[in-house]
């Protein structure tokens, strides 16, 4: 952490001869853009690039953290003065990193690239520098090529995967160097793993070098804004970090989970449950739980992912006429990943820093609730002519409508839930054993159910419901598009705009996991 003892006189030179080279590169930015019109995009990831390499050799200059840390510190609070005041605007106004047609946009990336590395500087210095020296090179070296290959040479763009369309050749670069560099690291700095990457095989260190890299590449081709700055080393740390220190997680099982989620999302585009962005999120959230949860954290998510895609394709025609009140078809994006998984991804990670059982509980809680919810709402719309009635009224409402409940849909719900705790049994998980399979299934089943009653209590009071001029009918969508092509913004009827769908579902997740926890919690089980 950072330490004001710590401060070294001897690390005074390497700090200022530090703060001079950054500020150098950023003057000369400014030169080349201003004076002689050379474009920022490229002049910008020179800099990024370099930065990544400087970043590398600083805990070769610095005995102490003290000074690294203020350093970032110093940069932080110049890039936060910076956005507001626009003084050195090639490190503002760029085309997205990947994509050679976009527009130019404000990019948060000069701000987040201090903020990680001082993140990285307070907790790893002490015992795991190697880890801050490859994730951040990866991200300054790699993620500049991918930019400048995307933005010269990129021709074709990625679809359905962000607003600002990533290019093949960007991504493919992200990767290759991605993988080159990670390598390297890893060999370089066997000789200081003393934890669970120790001992390994050139093989092995290879095989994790490339699965980081893929998941490097993913994480930079579905954000943009400058986000990737952050996550990316953010992404490698987390996964080299537990591999050293949580010795319940073995390397080839990740090795194997991680393989095992490039399939899945791989033949969910094929057959179409998901769409590009929707895979490359299913792929990272699956790297994580499948290679670090293990088969008990696994089945139950895959039970949710299988049985609800597979529902969700059944009696397509029935449900074709309330396709216009859904914001989304069945074919789900990262958006719906997020908010179905999301909260299952955070606590995966959480239990992998903790080893806290209640976490479990957790998990299956907030499974359950998006089981619930998908169950309600796919069995509910399926069921032959459905009633529905809204939550907070219970006023009839059409099927479909935000808020509605349906005894079909309901008894779905539960149903649902159910069917996430029998697959946690099947794999004879020893916590829900310890409290009692009839008490296990009554919490997770009445999490899920509850749950998906909160899915219909926001659904009918904040989410955004809007009137589709064309069709005549309230939906979900933000807009329509008229027999013509044109397309027509629909009317605010009701609600927040930015409260949608993806926004309730993550509050259902949410619900869930929560309630089964504090259950857990009060009976003091653990």
């Amino acid at each position: 952490m950072f330490n004001l003892q710590a401060a070294l006189p001897q690390d005074l030179p390497a700090f200022f001869l530090t703060l001079c080279l950054v500020l150098l590169f950023v003057l000369l930015a400014e030169l080349l853009t201003r004076k002689f019109s050379v474009s920022s995009l490229v002049v910008r990831k020179i800099i990024h690039l370099s930065m990544g390499v400087v970043i590398f050799f600083i805990p070769g200059y610095f005995h102490s953290n003290f000074y690294p840390a203020l350093a970032a510190l110093v940069f932080l609070l110049l890039n936060m003065l910076n956005i507001r005041f626009g003084w050195f605007g090639s490190m503002l106004a760029l085309p997205e990193d990947n994509n050679s047609q976009s527009p130019a946009v404000k990019s948060y990336g000069s701000l987040l690239f201090p903020l990680i590395f001082l993140l990285q500087v307070l907790f790893l210095w002490e015992s795991h520098k190697w880890i801050l020296q490859t994730s951040m090179l990866v991200m300054g070296v790699s993620d500049s090529l991918a930019a400048l290959v995307g933005s010269s040479v990129g021709k074709k763009h990625i679809e359905h995967l962000t607003k600002n369309p990533k290019t093949v050749e960007g991504s493919l670069t992200m990767f290759l160097s991605g993988f080159i560099l990670l390598s390297a690291g890893l060999l370089v700095f066997s000789k200081d793993f003393s934890g669970g990457l120790a001992g390994k095989s050139v093989l092995m260190l290879l095989a994790l070098a490339l699965l980081l890299a893929l998941v490097a590449t993913a994480v930079e081709a579905l954000l943009s804004h400058g986000l990737d700055n952050f996550f990316i080393p953010l992404s490698i740390s987390y996964v080299l970090y537990v591999l050293e220190m949580n010795h319940t997680i073995l390397l080839d099982r990740f090795l194997i989970g991680g393989l095992f989620a490039f399939l899945l999302a791989v033949f969910s585009i094929k057959v179409k449950f998901l769409n590009n962005s929707g895979a490359t999120a299913t792929f990272l959230l699956g790297t994580t739980i499948f290679g670090i949860g293990g088969m008990a954290w696994t089945v139950p998510l895959l039970t949710f992912y299988l049985l609800s895609s597979v529902l969700s394709k059944l009696g397509k025609k029935r449900k074709a006429k309330f396709d216009l009140v859904f914001e989304k078809g069945s074919q789900r994006d990262a958006g719906q990943v997020y908010a179905n998984g999301g909260i299952a991804w955070v606590l995966m990670i959480i239990f992998s820093l903790t080893n806290e059982p209640a976490i479990f509980f957790a998990y299956m809680g907030t499974l359950a609730a998006v089981q619930a919810d998908t169950w309600a709402t796919e069995i509910g719309t399926m069921w032959p002519n459905p009633k529905a009635w809204l939550v907070t009224t219970f006023k009839e409402v059409p099927v479909g409508t935000s808020g509605g409940v349906s005894v079909p849909g309901t008894s779905g719900a539960f149903l649902g839930s159910l069917f996430i705790c029998a697959s946690a049994m099947l794999m004879h998980v020893q916590w829900l054993y310890d409290f009692g399979l009839l008490q296990s299934f009554l919490l997770i089943g009445f999490s899920g159910l509850l749950a998906s009653m909160v899915d219909s209590f926001f659904g009918a009071t904040v989410q955004a419901q809007y009137f589709d001029p064309i069709r005549e009918k309230v939906t979900e969508r933000t807009h329509s598009i008229g027999p013509d092509g044109v397309v027509v913004e629909n009317r605010l009827l009701k609600g927040t705009p930015f409260v949608n769908n993806d926004l309730v579902n993550t509050l259902c997740a949410l619900s869930g996991s929560a309630l089964a926890y504090t259950v857990i919690q009060y009976v003091h089980l653990f």
